[in-house]
């Protein structure tokens, strides 16, 4: 059965290589990236490498939350014009260095990406999904406990630190919203890829090639379309270890991961008053 299915930081990396092994099973991939051009560029090789398959693109830079809320309500609105489901979110897109970790809202752009605008973006796309659609969310070997002052924008950390922690924030909220959701609406897991994957974040980070991009997009494509995750909500896939394991305790603290989420509600509810 054809899926339809928003992968964002579709232009390159695991998300790129992920794209190409949903578009060569023949679903339609929505393709999320921050650069016109190289969306464009993207979209037309796969379209000529995958002609049986469908591809739509949507821009947006998600260190900026109002533009993360116009590519939720633009993709809303195509699929409920077109009367379709979101069968699936992979919310790929991801940071680790950046020459500027301020964003326009004050907040670290490092949590901004990694942590918020997945978070956004899924809520606000929850409409368009039903109890068979999955949310994947990129998570990380590396999980270090949120301080809620640099989660907020208040406190600086280097880069591994905020990467660590927004990769573990995924992977708490992730847990609260599948529970939260189950058997009402779409499966919510995170997923660690793969550790140290050949993508330009690793390379930029660390120096190193890295491994085999595919087996991060092959995880990913399991996770959104196999029966071996139908049951995964709430859980974390490491893929180091190639099987669902326990993650950092502090995501299987429901009180931690309540106070992660209430968080995540005040600092969107106070963006969205002061816009």
């Amino acid at each position: 059965m054809r899926k339809t299915i928003l992968l964002t930081g579709a232009t390159d990396g695991i998300g790129l290589e992920t794209a190409k092994m949903l578009l060569a099973q023949g679903h339609t991939v929505l393709l999320h990236g921050r650069n016109q051009d190289k969306l464009n560029t993207v979209q037309a090789s796969l379209n000529a490498d995958y002609p049986q398959a469908s591809t739509a693109t949507y821009i947006a830079d998600l260190s900026d939350m109002a533009q993360v809320n116009t590519l939720a309500q633009s993709v809303l609105a195509d699929l409920q014009n077109a009367n379709k489901i979101l069968d699936v979110v992979i919310n790929n897109a991801g940071v680790y260095k950046l020459a500027n970790i301020t964003t326009v809202d004050g907040l670290d752009a490092r949590f901004a990406v990694n942590t918020l605008a997945p978070y956004l973006l899924t809520k606000a796309l929850l409409p368009v999904m039903n109890t068979q659609s999955r949310v994947i969310n990129v998570s990380s070997a590396a999980q270090t406990s949120v301080n809620f002052d640099s989660l907020v924008g208040k406190k600086p950390l280097s880069d591994s630190a905020a990467y660590a922690q927004s990769k573990l924030a995924i992977t708490m909220w992730s847990r609260h919203l599948g529970l939260a959701l189950k058997g009402n609406g779409p499966l919510v897991v995170a997923v660690n890829p793969k550790s140290l994957l050949g993508s330009k974040m690793v390379k930029d980070a660390y120096g190193l090639a890295g491994g085999d991009l595919k087996l991060g997009a092959d995880i990913f494509c399991r996770a959104a379309l196999s029966d071996e995750f139908k049951d995964a909500t709430g859980l974390y896939f490491d893929n180091d270890a190639e099987r669902f394991a326990p993650p950092h305790p502090d995501a299987l603290n429901p009180a931690k991961n309540q106070q992660l989420v209430d968080t995540l509600d005040s600092l969107l509810a106070q963006l969205n008053a002061d816009s």
